[in-house]
């Protein structure tokens, strides 16, 4: 269990990092719809995709290991008030509140770009990540069912919002 958690903002030099923790996560199965593993190349590539309307953070422990990252950015299938997000915690180290202090600083990022509200696309079958966005006040608002993965498998998703402001 780390006994610090430092979140800093993340930059394209930590692409490499984040795309080591994220493989860790595909090659486990079941928690992201993500199916391949991913490249620091394209971490950094999604990370200026998003521009001047995303943020990315990075959990870190006293020696500097990646313990997590989260992602707010836009989305071609949400209103331009709403960002999408997409967290990741290294295998092992869940529920330890590496995902809650990211998301205190992914929150304020949101209000600070502008955003009324985030939207949470998660696996219907990742139990773990449907309580993480419920336990942070998301609430469910629309299902997908059937989506097909990069390798053609079948999964429902689950869309939960949280609203950013009153």
């Amino acid at each position: 269990m780390p006994k610090t958690i430092h979140i800093r903002r993340a930059s394209t030099s930590d692409a490499r990092l984040m795309a080591e923790l994220l493989n860790a996560i595909i090659a486990q199965g079941g928690t992201t719809a993500l199916t391949d593993p991913v490249t620091g190349t394209y971490i950094a590539e999604k990370m200026a995709g998003h521009g001047d309307r995303g943020a990315w953070h990075l959990a870190e422990d006293d020696a500097g290991t990646c313990l997590g990252f989260q992602w707010i950015g836009p989305y071609p299938d949400l209103p331009p008030n709403a960002c999408d997000i997409a967290t990741f915690v290294r295998v092992g180290q869940t529920g330890l509140g590496i995902g809650s202090a990211l998301f205190e600083a992914t929150k304020q990022a949101a209000l600070d770009l502008g955003y009324d509200w985030i939207n949470a696309n998660i696996r219907a079958d990742n139990t773990g990540g449907l309580t993480y966005y419920q336990s942070r006040g998301f609430r469910d608002w629309k299902l997908l069912e059937s989506v097909t993965l990069s390798d053609g498998s079948l999964v429902d998703k689950c869309l939960k919002r949280y609203d950013l402001r009153d």
